[in-house]
């Protein structure tokens, strides 16, 4: 399968007809081959959407409200393309692929629906007969950069809103799912979007860093988002920087779940398993620390292992187990390293463990402590550490000893209890009685590192548009001089 860039009016090569190969992580095979673009490319697409923005950003709220939801509808008419392109690329399964059309077409929705809710005020003025206008108007050309790992979610996301908000897009696909990036183009193109409002950007992983320069250097270009790792967010930030844009960032996560000596241990165990072990780990939200209090620790582990032995992982295309394939081979080798240093530290594999090539079944890692790398490190796979906590205040301080705070969880019977040590969890987003994977279109989220702004819900507005000041006299002026 063949993709091209999709700049202005029309699919492209690259210059110079360069390509690259996107390969199946299961079989080893060519899933795509992609355009790779140049700086040229890139470049070229930041001026088309340049040249698209003006008329764009004149367009009334209603307007773009009914392309956007055309683009809804487009989306999910592709459903089964999105399918068949996630689970070559990625080795996802086909209920993944499947929730992650549905959920980006909610995210289009929503987006519609705030086309009419970026509004202004009116300041009060000391100046006798000034009429003060504080005013939001779309910024330009905005650069979004989205991941693989739920890549129509996390690409629709990084232009829906800016869209709504009358900016022009530079999608920057990424390597690992280059086709699935191209079709949310097409998606809008087929949709009705005019000519350069909606671009997609490939290229080959060596290349990567340049155009993402590019890109960010731009003069066009005049805000970033970012959703991907805490390394790479930092590395956005300080090239934006150079150049004063701000940059919206979704980075990298170790969501604790918190599970108190009153919680539901069942509730909690399903919950949990779910958070842990959806996609494979490969979720930023995913649970990647279980807290659990002594007094239920034994009680919770075996269930929960038992739990997790169910999770089989298998060859997704067959549709016969509830987990499919990683990304690649150095994602097993980093959750068998954290394994195998856990193992080492006096740690207890109490379920999985086992994997084959890109295929890991649930591996469930107990009595982690801080000195073991899978305490701090993210692992984005299918491992868990469950950390034994003294009470509540260990497990607290527990759940904050890390440099992110994306998302997280606590399970208690007495909600007031639980909402107490919700707000105590530095986390963007914290769930009670809930897993900490959870998402939709209106909620922000994401705090410390990882990453800084808001995508979701009304406040995503003030991060894509420039609050301006405008002023009527509507009476005779009078000046000093």
């Amino acid at each position: 399968m063949n993709t091209q860039l999709l700049i202005g009016a029309k699919e492209t090569a690259a210059s110079g007809g360069k390509t690259f190969d996107r390969l199946n992580p299961i079989t080893g095979k060519c899933a795509t081959r992609a355009a790779a673009a140049s700086v040229e490319d890139a470049n070229l697409a930041a001026s088309t959407a340049a040249i698209a923005f003006p008329a764009w950003a004149e367009m009334g709220p209603s307007a773009r409200r009914a392309l956007l939801n055309k683009a809804a509808d487009a989306l999910e008419a592709k459903a089964a393309e999105f399918t068949s392109a996630m689970m070559e690329e990625t080795g996802v399964t086909a209920a993944w692929a499947g929730f992650n059309v549905a959920f980006a077409a909610s995210i289009v929705r929503e987006a519609a629906a705030m086309t009419t809710q970026i509004t202004g005020e009116i300041i009060p003025s000391d100046v006798p007969g000034l009429l003060a206008l504080a005013i939001r108007q779309p910024v330009g050309v905005i650069l979004g950069i989205a991941p693989w790992n739920a890549p129509v979610i996390l690409g629709v996301r990084a232009i829906a809103m800016p869209l709504a908000c009358g900016n022009t897009i530079v999608l920057k696909a990424s390597e690992l799912c280059p086709r699935v990036h191209c079709l949310i183009g097409q998606a809008f193109r087929e949709a009705g979007f005019p000519d350069g409002v909606v671009n997609v950007v490939t290229n080959s992983a060596s290349d990567a860093a340049t155009i993402v320069e590019a890109l960010i250097d731009h003069p066009a270009v005049k805000r970033i988002n970012f959703t991907g790792s805490t390394r790479v967010g930092r590395i956005v930030a300080q090239r934006a920087a150079r150049h004063l844009k701000p940059v919206l960032l979704e980075l990298g996560g170790k969501a604790p779940l918190l599970v108190l000596e009153d919680a539901d241990l069942d509730e909690a165990v399903k919950a949990a398993a779910f958070g842990a072990f959806m996609n494979q780990g490969q979720i930023c939200m995913s649970t990647e620390r279980i807290i659990v209090v002594d007094a239920v620790a034994d009680v919770f582990v075996a269930k929960f292992a038992a739990k997790s032995a169910s999770l089989i992982a298998g060859d997704p295309r067959e549709g016969r187990t509830p987990l499919g394939a990683v990304v690649d081979r150095k994602t097993i080798e980093t959750a068998k390293t954290l394994l195998d240093d856990a193992l080492a530290k006096g740690a207890k594999c109490a379920a999985g463990g086992e994997s084959s090539g890109v295929i890991m079944s649930a591996c469930v890692v107990d009595h982690v402590t801080p000195e073991m790398k899978l305490y701090s490190e993210e692992s984005f796979g299918p491992i868990v550490a469950i950390i034994r906590a003294k009470d509540e205040a260990d497990a607290v301080r527990i759940a904050n000893d890390t440099e992110f705070g994306l998302s997280a969880a606590v399970f208690s019977r007495d909600i007031t209890r639980a909402l107490m040590v919700a707000k105590r969890i530095q986390s963007g987003m914290c769930h009670i009685n809930g897993s900490t994977v959870r998402d939709e279109a209106q909620m922000p989220f994401g705090v410390k590192a990882s990453g800084y702004g808001r995508f979701g819900g009304k406040a995503v507005i003030a991060e894509l548009t420039d609050l301006r000041w405008i002023t009527i006299e509507t009476r005779a002026g009078h000046f000093p001089i």
